[in-house]
């Protein structure tokens, strides 16, 4: 395929394959839809750059109808692309899909301004735009320095949108100093200065002031979630407390010489801390307040659990020795009674119930004759 010399953007859009009821190949086409998928990207931040040129113009309203047309005949040409991209249907196109793409190449576009082809009509949008560029009297270095500009601009005002959510008269006024900086720059250049060498000192400032607003407000959102985390940790802590203490009456109430642990209250700990050291102490003393909290319930508990075990394997000893008729020996109905009495009496006494249902459990096995009648048979014979 050739190439079709335009002017203006700096690189032609080549002839389109096909003509009008005839198909092109899948391989010319694709290498087409590739260029002009380009170009119009390509164009269209060239027509954006020179519109706000225009503006800022002293005769801008003498620029507006040559802005319009390049406007509306690249959005008619963007929307003549979307519909071929729909036959095309990502190389799909059979021979009458691509027929209809050569009649939406080749045919008008619309009436009047917009009564060209596809390829005019790039012709005249490129012509346009070099046209453009003389009668502003600016080359593409300039419309490089309006991107650059503008792109200052929009940074500026992501870092005000964050300043503004920090609410920090120091940070605030950071960026109101950077936003004086860039207006005055664009006063300057307005004026046709050369601003290219503070323009770049500007541009490092602006994108080291973005990058530590999006530092801080990222450190601002974890202490937020931290200070959250520390309040539900406080809460739970909190609400396993009342439980605690009647824990700890129980065990005091019930078994002799009960553990002596404090059940601390996290609530005096009051709310987290604003700042970032205030609140990783405040975690640090919740995560000791959380382990004096998890030693206390397993002290308080542990002799009512024993108890109660003791008691289990007392009845399960009591009803071995029925089963066997060792309940009948007066050894073992003093070792039940001695040990019932001990882990039935409040408060008890763990050490000595663990020992005596021990000797209950001993006493109430069953006998193992098998040893001595074996001696006596071996003695007779």
């Amino acid at each position: 395929m050739t190439s079709v010399p335009t002017q203006g953007v700096g690189s032609a859009l080549p002839t389109p394959p096909g003509r009008l009821g005839q198909a092109a190949s899948r391989e010319d086409l694709l290498d087409f839809l590739a260029t002009l998928e380009e170009w119009l990207a390509r164009t269209r931040g060239e027509l954006d750059r020179l519109d706000e040129v225009a503006q800022r113009a002293t005769d801008a309203s003498a620029h507006s109808p040559d802005v319009v047309l390049a406007m509306a005949l690249w959005q008619a040409l963007r929307s003549r692309t979307d519909d071929i991209l729909v036959e095309w249907d990502s190389g799909r196109a059979d021979t009458a899909a691509r027929e209809r793409i050569s009649t939406h190449i080749w045919g008008r576009l619309g009436s009047g301004a917009l009564d060209v082809t596809l390829p005019e009509g790039a012709r005249l949008v490129d012509a346009l735009v070099g046209q453009l560029r003389e009668q502003l009297a600016i080359d593409p270095s300039t419309v490089k320095l309006v991107a650059r500009l503008r792109q200052v601009r929009a940074e500026l005002v992501r870092c005000e949108d964050l300043a503004r959510a920090m609410k920090d008269d120091e940070v605030t006024q950071r960026v109101e100093a950077l936003a004086k900086r860039q207006a005055r720059l664009l006063a300057e250049a307005s004026r046709g200065a050369d601003v290219t060498g503070p323009l770049g000192e500007l541009e490092a400032d602006v994108a080291r002031a973005h990058r530590d607003l999006l530092v801080t407000t990222s450190r601002s959102g974890e202490l937020r979630r931290d200070r959250e985390r520390a309040t539900e940790l406080r809460d739970a802590l909190a609400e396993r407390r009342p439980v605690l203490l009647d824990l700890e009456a129980r065990c005091r109430r019930e078994i002799a010489r009960p553990p002596r642990l404090a059940v601390p209250d996290p609530q005096r700990l009051g709310d987290p801390p604003q700042d970032r050291a205030g609140v990783d102490a405040y975690l640090a003393r919740l995560d000791a307040a959380a382990r004096a909290v998890d030693a206390a319930e397993h002290a308080y508990a542990a002799p009512l659990r024993e108890r109660a075990s003791l008691r289990y394997r007392l009845a399960q000893a009591q009803s071995n020795a029925q089963a066997h008729g060792r309940d009948a020996s007066t050894t073992v109905q003093a070792g039940w009674q001695e040990a019932s009495d001990a882990v039935t009496t409040t408060p008890c006494d763990v050490d000595l119930a663990r020992a005596l249902v021990a000797q209950y459990e001993r006493l109430a096995a069953p006998l193992d004759l098998t040893g001595q009648y074996g001696a006596r048979i071996g003695g007779a014979a």
